[in-house]
């Protein structure tokens, strides 16, 4: 039985539990005296209102994706609310201080960090350093190299558009001996 027949099948046994406790309101309406009537109907609805919260399933909590399953790669995942500043915090902070990324975190590895003003008087920055270079391997994929090289699986699309050129149009067909630039 698939999910949909089992939701079906919930939404038919509500239904059929409505029917029959409007069948037994009216029963109860034509066999006691008018006066009473609504006092009857109102507890019979009670009754069986509280019978069907008593038959009805508990609701199955949504599956949640891993991160190797077709869920997970369809649909992207929910944003996280951001975490409240304490009361008084802004005003010790700086303007533009408001959040400083930590190398472990998130907005580290997604933006590069901005470079810092130099002083008018300092010397002119060396060359910039040698750029790092992957040579693919039989059975390498985009992610894994990220993983292994870059310490996040999640960023093989950052690896993909630097050799975008190198790679072609499908990140997925990657072949050995091809020569890759790492991110920094």
């Amino acid at each position: 039985m698939g999910l949909f027949d089992f939701l079906k099948s919930d939404k038919k046994k509500a239904h059929e539990a409505a029917e029959k406790a409007r069948e037994q309101v009216q029963q109860q309406a034509s066999a006691g005296p008018a006066t009473s009537q609504a006092a009857d109907a109102a507890s019979a609805t009670r009754a069986a209102a509280e019978r069907m919260a008593a038959a009805a399933p508990p609701k199955p909590a949504p599956a949640t994706p891993t991160p190797g399953s077709a869920a997970h790669k369809a649909v992207p995942a929910p944003p996280r609310p951001a975490p409240m500043p304490k009361p008084g915090a802004a005003a010790l902070a700086s303007p533009g201080a408001a959040h400083t990324p930590t190398p472990g975190s998130a907005a580290h590895k997604a933006v590069p960090a901005a470079p810092a003003p130099a002083p008018k008087s300092a010397p002119k920055p060396a060359p910039a350093a040698k750029k790092r270079t992957y040579t693919v391997r039989p059975g390498d994929s985009l992610s894994a190299i990220a993983r292994r090289e870059l310490g996040n699986e999640a960023r093989w699309r950052e690896l993909y558009a630097m050799n975008k050129g190198v790679v072609g149009s499908n990140p997925d067909l990657i072949r050995p001996g091809m020569v890759l630039t790492l991110p920094h």
